[in-house]
């Protein structure tokens, strides 16, 4: 049953929820029942609201789950924690926007979505219900959930990607820079994982290269990616998956990371990488070649440029609205 899990609640809602393509800030919270104990805690207070103790054992013990099941190995409790519990945090942040903005979920869009989440795993609603009840869960659980998630991507779209926009000169340019034409091109895609070390209060650019460089060291020591990635990485999107990224295109990331991605041979770690988010160290995994048409072409490339324009504006708008908010973080206070 662990696998079905894995299916129901990582490709399934990976599927049925996005953002024209902008990657969710989370996976759905865990749907999994579990006791609440008698004494809880808060851990996390953010504006009015505040985050449990048992929830985030729930949240935490479904993250476990899902690495598991896709093989990644597990970060250390503490740092799994941290993320997780940093990760609700942004969560409450954005549903308490949506819950002032008047934000809510008709219930055949939610209902066409929970579909697709039980299609996507080759089951009629039926026997979705029934699976998950066999594994100790409830659809009206996971319908809650998928609603929650839904109202966080309605949110997303309103502040970030209604203010993303392509120009046909842009999409020009960059053909123009790729020597496309109207004719049969290729694209070539990578399939790329990564380690960020972003800048901040308490790192400056020295020491976010020095920690780049330690942990880079550690990865030609033959210590894992995916492991490194979960204990290092800022990228809170890509981090819980070991830094992968999945296929990437041209224009789908800044500049420096995709001259980067470019020049790497298959399997090598590149050296520290600067952009406007940090240092990156870039592993490319594969390579394939595309042949598409000319108008085609025009199509893709649009849609890789907004895409990553609408990643650069989420991460500044997420950074944004969780500055701005009050977070008391209790995760270590006793």
């Amino acid at each position: 049953m662990r696998s079905r899990r894995t299916a129901i609640l990582g490709a399934g809602l990976a599927l049925a929820l996005s953002l024209g393509g902008l990657p969710l800030v989370s996976q759905a919270q865990s749907f999994q029942p579990t006791e609440r104990q008698a004494l809880d805690r808060i851990v996390a207070v953010v504006n009015e609201g505040a985050i449990m103790e048992s929830e985030l054992a729930e949240r935490v013990a479904q993250t476990r789950s899902q690495l598991a099941g896709r093989g990644i190995q597990m970060p250390s409790e503490r740092v799994l924690r941290e993320q997780v519990l940093d990760r609700m945090i942004v969560e409450e942040i954005q549903l308490q926007m949506a819950r002032d903005a008047g934000l809510s979920v008709d219930d055949t869009e939610l209902n066409r979505q929970v579909r697709a989440i039980a299609e996507s795993n080759g089951m009629t609603l039926e026997q979705f219900a029934d699976a998950l009840e066999a594994d100790g869960l409830t659809l009206a659980a996971v319908r809650e959930e998928v609603r929650r998630e839904m109202v966080m991507r309605e949110l997303q779209q309103r502040r970030v990607a209604n203010r993303v926009n392509v120009s046909d000169r842009e999409v020009e340019r960059f053909l123009e820079q790729q020597g496309g034409g109207n004719g049969q091109v290729a694209l070539e895609e990578h399939r790329a994982r990564h380690i960020l070390i972003d800048l901040g209060a308490d790192r400056d650019d020295d020491q976010a290269l020095e920690l780049a460089e330690q942990v880079r060291s550690r990865l030609e020591a033959g210590e894992s990616f995916a492991a490194l990635a979960q204990e290092f990485s800022s990228d809170r999107g890509s981090a819980m998956n070991g830094g992968e990224l999945g296929w990437v295109r041209p224009g789908q990331t800044v500049p420096p990371f995709e001259e980067a991605l470019e020049g790497l041979e298959i399997g090598e770690v590149s050296a520290p990488v600067r952009s406007q988010y940090g240092y990156h160290l870039i592993q490319v995994e594969e390579r394939r070649q595309l042949d598409v048409s000319g108008e085609a072409r025009r199509d893709q490339v649009r849609q890789a440029l907004f895409q990553r324009k609408a990643n650069e504006e989420l991460e500044v708008w997420l950074q944004e609205i969780r500055s701005q908010a009050f977070v008391d973080n209790r995760l270590d206070s006793r």
